[in-house]
């Protein structure tokens, strides 16, 4: 594994200054028509672990589920997700970024043509995992964004592609529920399969190549993603702070569908899915936030973030008795928690430009490892507190997010105590 770089911290964005500069080998950041057409393949690529949530009670009449199984579907999911993060997007870095991103999104095609075909529960259950797992070409492709840009474009690039992602999970449940009115479950996983092979000719034929950047057996590269946790502490904070920002967020994911669906509200399931839509609103806020990012402004736009997140359930505590409040704290989490995640994706990818695809995986598996134990934690204290222990419970990981980041601010000013942060 290669040795940490020495760290000189910036006051405002605490990363290596070093990393802070242009590219030097004369490549331009990537243009306009090909981040959209990232963006476009990891939301569509990241739209397969959400397409069975609207989908569950159609899959469990025709395949003869039972609830523990129906609910293993959505957990399957995550789990294979969260494995491909940690196992293959450090490929990334050992071999050509555009063949493995081909490679996963066409495993991805065949698993889903298996879910579409699947007479089973078990089959289907398999071909779920394995289409999680897969799926992280996604992350493969966020990586590879990061590589192409220069560091004045970065946040911005990644944002762009990041944007697909977001809209990835919030439209693939409307899509899904949609295309299962019209000819039944399986539709969904056919159209998404098609859309998908299309992906996959497109990024062959339109992703750059780009050199290697490390010689590493595959048990020494699994080893060396978990060991630049510990060997840089900024690395360490931001995944941790975007860790909490997500648990956050997941929490108001959860509990919001029993609010909407309890006697105040009474929601039936196609209106809570289109309520959900508000969180698109969160596009707008990641580029915003993007921009101020590239332009040095790092620790105040993560500052106000988290600040965000914790006034959002202040506002949700209001919401359990009126929807107008309850519509500006979703607002809120959701420009809060996007913040978050680009101020510190743009701080860790300037770190190990030889370890991007590493960067990425213990920076991401951190980060949805937060969601489950959001979404975990708000089902116990649903049951046991309801609304206004969910709240609590949002405000004070919210507040954890509050403290990781002005420990970052105090690195920093002791770092350089010349200058104002």
């Amino acid at each position: 594994m290669t040795q940490p770089n020495a760290l000189r911290a910036d006051p405002r964005a605490d990363v290596p200054a070093h990393a802070t500069h242009p590219n030097t080998d004369g490549r331009a950041g990537p243009r306009r028509a090909l981040l959209l057409l990232l963006a476009v393949a990891t939301g569509l690529s990241c739209a397969g672990n959400y397409v069975a949530q609207p989908l569950l009670d159609l899959i469990s009449r025709e395949l003869h589920l039972g609830s523990v199984l129906s609910g293993l579907v959505v957990t399957s999911a995550q789990a294979g997700y969260a494995l491909g993060l940690l196992l293959l997007v450090p490929l990334g870095d050992v071999m050509d970024r555009r063949r493995l991103a081909v490679t996963l999104f066409a495993a991805t095609t065949l698993f889903l043509t298996v879910s579409a075909l699947a007479p089973s529960g078990p089959v289907l259950l398999a071909s779920t995992v394995l289409t999680a797992l897969t799926s992280v070409g996604a992350q493969v492709v966020v990586a590879h964004t990061a590589a192409l840009a220069t560091a004045e474009t970065r946040g911005t690039a990644v944002a762009t592609v990041m944007s697909g992602i977001l809209l990835g999970g919030l439209l693939a449940r409307t899509a899904a529920g949609a295309l299962a009115g019209l000819a039944g479950w399986r539709t969904a996983y056919w159209v998404l399969a098609v859309l998908m092979a299309v992906a996959a000719l497109a990024l062959h034929r339109r992703m750059p190549r780009l050199p290697v950047t490390a010689d590493l057996r595959y048990p020494a590269l699994i080893a060396s993603t978990l060991c630049l946790l510990r060997a840089e502490p900024v690395l360490h904070r931001r995944a941790l702070l975007a860790g909490l920002g997500l648990a956050s967020y997941s929490v108001q994911l959860v509990a919001l569908t029993f609010l909407l669906a309890g006697p105040t509200y009474r929601w039936a399931p196609p209106a809570i899915g289109l309520f959900g839509l508000v969180g698109a609103v969160g596009v707008v806020a990641m580029t915003f936030a993007a921009r101020l990012t590239d332009r040095g402004h790092v620790q105040k736009v993560t500052g106000g973030a988290v600040a965000l997140l914790c006034a959002g359930w202040l506002t949700l505590l209001a919401g359990e008795r009126s929807l107008a409040w309850l519509a500006v704290g979703v607002v809120a989490l959701n420009v809060g928690q996007q913040a978050v995640l680009n101020s510190s994706q743009s701080v860790v990818y300037a770190l190990r430009p030889e370890a991007r695809s590493r960067v990425n995986s213990a920076f991401m598996t951190t980060f949805f490892l937060g969601g489950a134990l959001g979404s975990a934690l708000a089902s116990v204290v649903w049951a046991a507190a309801s609304w206004k222990g969910v709240c609590a419970l949002g405000a004070a990981l919210s507040a954890g997010a509050i403290a990781v980041w002005l420990r970052e601010r105090a690195v920093a000013r002791r770092a350089r105590p010349d200058r104002q942060a």
